[in-house]
């Protein structure tokens, strides 16, 4: 994470109010997207809404020229509230109920995104002569939350898919894949660049859509390579790709959400009670007014360490157990992770945890165990509650 916060972070966390809440400023959204799209030169960007679904920042990312990666009507709603142009946006969930896609349709939305034979067969009944890219299954080596299959086809079944999609009077426009939640290795997208190529000139595909999907990490306690050497590595399968005459060459897209939308944000938190247990474990517990069930749902499996800064304290630390508030066993945020805290903080205390953009407030209950819903606070805006993603 940066050392310093923004200006409008900064004067969100200078206000005196209850916790917890989310101090979310778009405007560092605007920055990352640009500065992603520099790294990427001409690829098309389209904003995983389910990251962060505040309007301020779909609006932020409407003015800078993102697209977006959608996965429900609601999201879809809320994109063209922002000001989206349908056509900018991609139905990218391909676990759709019955009638779904083709209300995705009479809002404009023309491309969506398969991985089995029954989707395709809805899609060719519900949206006739619509974009289709097919997800492909990929190695997710490095990543901070793999999908274990929920998603994507095996390259045969990828390529039978994409001779489905035309059998059917759709367009296949390409390929798909997801290389896991903060992925940490640019050789992952490489090696899945090059399959995902080989599918698609396989079923004939010369100048094929890639959808790079999403994944890309940002640095939160561990640094993590800048976007310029994921852009290389991706540049670089896809020139063997052509030299190997796989295919003549690929239009680039790519989804990111965390990589936009993390460093936006600073959840911030307070103290309950700071506790000794003996008999349990010689560090201390810290319990926050902050959870697993308020929008801290990637400490799950610690997959995500946040940054944790404690304002107002400066002296020395020592280690600590975190947990939420919740009477729930599992609302532990940190066992495992070495945290360490001042070793005077007390309850009351103030505790920010940085990066705190993405999959915060979108993953937050609506009042599990009568702890309400995670309050986002907008630089340059006022409070609001979370919005359905």
């Amino acid at each position: 994470m940066p050392d310093t916060l923004s200006p409008g972070l900064e004067r969100l966390l200078a206000t005196d109010r209850p916790t917890p809440y989310l101090a979310l400023d778009p405007a560092v959204a605007g920055e990352r997207y640009r500065a992603l799209a520099a790294a990427f030169g001409d690829a098309r960007i389209l904003y995983a809404v389910k990251a962060c679904p505040e309007p301020a920042v779909l609006r932020a990312l409407v003015a800078a020229g993102a697209g977006f990666d959608v996965a429900s009507q609601a999201e879809i709603d809320l994109c063209l509230a922002a000001g989206a142009d349908p056509a900018t946006l991609q139905h990218g969930n391909p676990v759709r109920g019955p009638g779904a896609a083709a209300r995705a349709a009479r809002d404009g939305v023309t491309r969506f995104v398969t991985d089995s034979a029954e989707d395709v067969d809805a899609l060719a009944a519900e949206v006739p002569g619509a974009r289709v890219q097919v997800r492909l299954s990929v190695d997710d080596t490095g990543s901070a939350t793999p999908f274990h299959g929920k998603f994507g086809a095996p390259p045969d079944a990828a390529v039978a898919l994409l001779g489905r999609v035309a059998d059917r009077g759709l367009v296949a426009a390409g390929v798909t894949f997801h290389a896991g939640s903060q992925q940490t290795r640019p050789a992952t997208y490489a090696g899945a660049v090059t399959l995902a190529l080989a599918t698609a000139g396989r079923a004939g595909l010369r100048r094929p859509e890639l959808d790079l999907g999403g994944g890309w990490p940002v640095a939160y306690r561990a640094a993590v390579a800048p976007a310029q050497d994921y852009a290389a590595a991706v540049r670089a399968a896809v020139a063997t790709a052509v030299d190997a005459g796989h295919v003549d060459g690929a239009t680039l897209l790519l989804e990111p959400g965390r990589a936009l939308v993390a460093p936006a944000g600073v959840l911030r938190a307070r103290v309950l009670r700071v506790s000794r247990r003996p008999g349990v474990d010689h560090r201390r517990w810290v319990y926050l007014d902050v959870g697993r069930y308020q929008g801290l749902a990637e400490t799950e499996g610690e997959a995500i360490a946040y940054p944790l800064h404690v304002p107002g304290r400066s002296g020395p630390c020592g280690p600590v157990v975190v947990a939420g508030p919740t009477c729930d066993g599992d609302d532990v945020l940190y066992r495992r992770t070495p945290v360490a805290l001042p070793l005077d903080l007390a309850a009351g205390d103030v505790v920010d945890l940085l990066g705190a953009g993405a999959y915060t407030s979108s993953y937050a209950s609506v009042g599990f165990n009568g702890f309400g819903p995670l309050e986002v606070l907008v630089a340059g805006e006022g409070a609001s509650l979370p919005h359905p993603g």
